[in-house]
């Protein structure tokens, strides 16, 4: 992905809203690391779209309030054998 950051923060942003994805998620995806993601959606997209940052915002703190239940179940997979897949 080699388009300019804030290029990318507002792409990163519409495609973390209509997924749902995790930053993680939205790394793997994009092939980029977990901290630019984050970087751009959290500082870059509130200065150039503050409106979608808001929305971003809120997929984010949601993903936050489950992530130690998306944990959870991992480990519960892990330990009976499962094949673990990635979100």
């Amino acid at each position: 992905m080699k388009e300019p950051a804030q290029d990318r923060a507002e792409i990163l942003g519409e495609y973390i809203l209509d997924t749902g994805a995790t930053v993680r998620a939205a790394a793997k995806v994009f092939k980029i690391s977990k901290s630019t993601v984050h970087k751009d959606v959290t500082e870059r997209l509130c200065h150039e779209n503050p409106q979608l940052y808001r929305q971003v915002k809120q997929v984010l703190e949601k993903n936050k309030q489950e992530r130690h239940i998306r944990g959870g179940m991992a480990t519960k997979r892990k330990y009976k054998g499962e094949e673990l897949k990635s979100l």
